[in-house]
């Protein structure tokens, strides 16, 4: 027989039960940048599947890569100060706890794929340059022009932007081309005045009984200098996961999250017991208050940059951070996630409201 006490201790559980439920992570799931919402929709399908998760995120993130209106990453990504598309990537297999990565790659749409063949065909984790194409060309990547129409035209008016004192002759504004005006409106004005601005796409994935995985992509600073490397092909800056623990990623100054190891920081927050959401808030804080260049502050102090960190638990927990709420193009700072329910875009916790005040 049970008494009183227990009875009422059982009934309470038992209508608990329902609301814990609810609230418990659904794997598979998977974790994007702003840009990713069809790419975590990819994923979730292919692990659904029964696809291993870097092969799912690889996927995912594919479709960016293969797009040529998306000027973030892959084919139509924004080139460098010369004209050239130079492509970074990175991949990460919790399972195996290995990595590949290639970096200023040109001619080839998916440099995902490349670091996959690196991390799986080699005793390296890294190629860059004529190399990491070369290594493409041999396993059957054929190369092909990746700057498009409209990224020649954005390039181009940066160039006659760049200077008052050069031979470059600023266009009218009632003459803008249509390309470029659908570039601004998307981008706002500030990537021809100030040239830190990026592209990216971050995809951390978790399979059925928590494998992790981790990808990222991008096409890197806009009208950087030519072999210019930033954070995403770097393991631990860009990506960094541990199938004991979590994945996380990293979109934005590409030069911070080097310098604080971004990645690889929030995985070992989360190792000490952390919420990848809070995780993710403490790399920025660090961010934040280490970075000491003036030229790299606003009026008070703070970066006049941006730097977004994404991560997920392998027990299916997530979350994002953002250094501001509000983008360099005045959007709010969100990022993609999917699971077995739905696929969404959530509003990024961040350190700061608005933008910089430069």
């Amino acid at each position: 027989m049970l008494t009183r006490r227990e009875l009422l201790a059982t009934s309470a559980a038992a209508l608990a039960a329902p609301t814990l439920a609810q609230r418990a992570p659904k794997l598979p799931l998977a974790v994007a940048s702003g840009n990713g919402l069809r790419c975590v929709q990819k994923a979730i399908e292919r692990m659904q599947a029964g696809a291993d998760p870097l092969d799912a995120a690889i996927d995912g993130v594919a479709i960016l890569e293969d797009d040529p209106t998306d000027m973030t990453v892959g084919l139509g990504g924004v080139p460098n100060e010369e004209g050239v598309v130079q492509l970074d990537a990175s991949v990460m297999h919790g399972p195996s706890g290995r990595a590949g990565a290639v970096a200023s790659l040109e001619g080839i749409r998916n440099p995902s794929r490349v670091a996959k063949l690196v991390m799986e065909t080699t005793d390296h984790v890294l190629l860059v340059g004529p190399g990491a194409l070369r290594f493409a060309r041999m396993h059957g990547f054929t190369p092909q022009e990746l700057l498009t129409e409209k990224a020649r035209k954005v390039w181009l008016y940066w160039k006659q932007n760049l200077s008052a004192r050069d031979k470059w002759l600023e266009p009218e504004p009632s003459q803008l081309d249509p390309d470029v005006r659908d570039f601004i409106r998307e981008y706002g004005a500030d990537p021809f005045r100030d040239p830190r601005s990026y592209g990216t796409v971050h995809l951390s994935a978790a399979g059925r009984n928590g494998e992790l995985a981790g990808c990222t992509s991008t096409s890197g600073l806009f009208f950087k200098m030519p072999g210019r490397v930033g954070d995403s092909p770097i393991i631990g800056a860009g990506l960094y996961t541990d199938n004991g623990v979590g994945s996380a990623g990293a979109t934005g100054r590409g030069e911070a999250c080097i310098l604080f190891c971004a990645a690889h920081t929030a995985v070992e927050l989360m190792r000490q017991g952390k919420h990848p959401k809070d995780a993710c808030l403490e790399v920025l804080r660090r961010i934040a208050s280490g970075t000491r260049d003036g030229r790299l502050l606003d009026r008070k102090g703070r970066p006049s940059f941006g730097v977004t960190i994404y991560a997920i638990d392998r027990r299916g927990e997530y979350g994002s951070a953002s250094l501001w709420a509000v983008s360099g193009w005045g959007k709010p700072r969100q990022f993609a996630v999917a699971d077995s329910g739905s696929a969404r875009l959530e509003d990024c916790a961040y350190l700061f409201e608005g933008n910089p005040e430069l």
